[in-house]
């Protein structure tokens, strides 16, 4: 397979809706993937890393920064804000994915939850999309919803704020 070939075939594939493709021509081989696959390790940040011909073996990740805490949990910590304040009596409730946020199951439904609203545990707070699934962010505390934290059809990052309750 000559360089021109290839370039069309990465050019057809960031064009489409295709995420991966492999082909095999005699002893050629060839493996295009558009997202790098992601591995988690516990409770740490997630570690990218990208394809691998074969018999080549994969980089080892850089070590992460060393932590002087241990991580939050991904649902809902208590203490809001480290300087201290009000703040310090309420739960944030994180993002536990990378995705984007919505406060509302579609564009003309009423928001899951507003400012001032009771919420118990279990009931729906959100959803965040990530990669075409709709996954329901769920409270894990019972209380009143006193700040909104994140924007409607805004990106979220891993462990980013999303609300914060005053427990009941």
């Amino acid at each position: 397979m000559d360089l021109k070939t290839i370039k069309n075939l990465l050019n057809l594939i960031s064009d489409s809706d295709v995420n991966e493709v492999e082909i095999e021509e005699g002893d050629f081989k060839i493996r295009v993937k558009k997202e790098a696959d992601t591995i988690y390790r516990g409770e740490s940040s997630p570690v990218y890393m990208a394809g691998t011909y074969p018999g080549q073996q994969p980089q080892a990740a850089p070590a992460p920064p060393p932590q002087t805490a241990p991580p939050a949990p991904a649902q809902a910590t208590a203490g809001a804000a480290p300087e201290g304040g009000s703040e310090d009596k309420y739960i944030t409730v994180r993002s536990p994915i990378v995705g984007t946020f919505y406060k509302s199951p579609s564009p003309e439904s009423d928001p899951f939850v507003s400012i001032g609203d009771t919420v118990s545990k279990g009931d729906v707070l959100c959803i965040i999309e990530a990669m075409k699934i709709m996954n329901e962010i769920e409270s894990e505390h019972s209380g009143k919803i006193v700040k909104m934290l994140a924007e409607n059809a805004q990106p979220v990052e891993f462990d980013q704020p999303l609300f914060l309750i005053e427990p009941s």
